[in-house]
């Protein structure tokens, strides 16, 4: 898999999203087939289908780490979340920005590289 958006390299050690395509993710080195949730120190396979499906219970990978954003990349195209994930997610201190993966991976890099508390977690496209 080519790297999509290179010039997106954090600086503080984070977690890089280097690459996309139908099957997955590539996040510094390491592919991850299907979905993948990336925190401000480590990438973990996040194994959720459908935004249909998901509930708060399917962030519990993030832990004690330091998030104020949760980019949720909704697979190829952006779908919304239900109120109920965003309201149980805000009730964690998460804020939920929803966009399609291929935008939300883009915009990890920017907001990590700036030293934002952020997250992504990317659906398949």
């Amino acid at each position: 898999m080519a790297p999509r958006f290179e010039q997106q390299v954090p600086t503080g050690g984070e977690p890089v999203i280097q690459g996309y395509d139908r099957g997955g993710f590539r996040v510094s080195g390491q592919r991850y087939e299907g979905g993948v949730l990336v925190t401000p120190t480590r990438a973990v396979a996040w194994p959720i289908a459908t935004l249909d499906d998901m509930t708060a219970a399917d962030f519990d990978a993030i832990g004690d780490e330091a998030v104020e954003v949760i980019l949720l990349g909704t697979g190829a195209t952006l779908r919304r979340p239900t109120k109920a994930l965003v309201e149980a997610l805000r009730e964690r201190g998460y804020a939920v920005e929803p966009m399609d993966s291929k935008a939300a991976a883009r915009t990890y890099g920017i907001l990590a590289g700036e030293g934002r508390l952020v997250a992504a977690a990317l659906l398949p496209l």
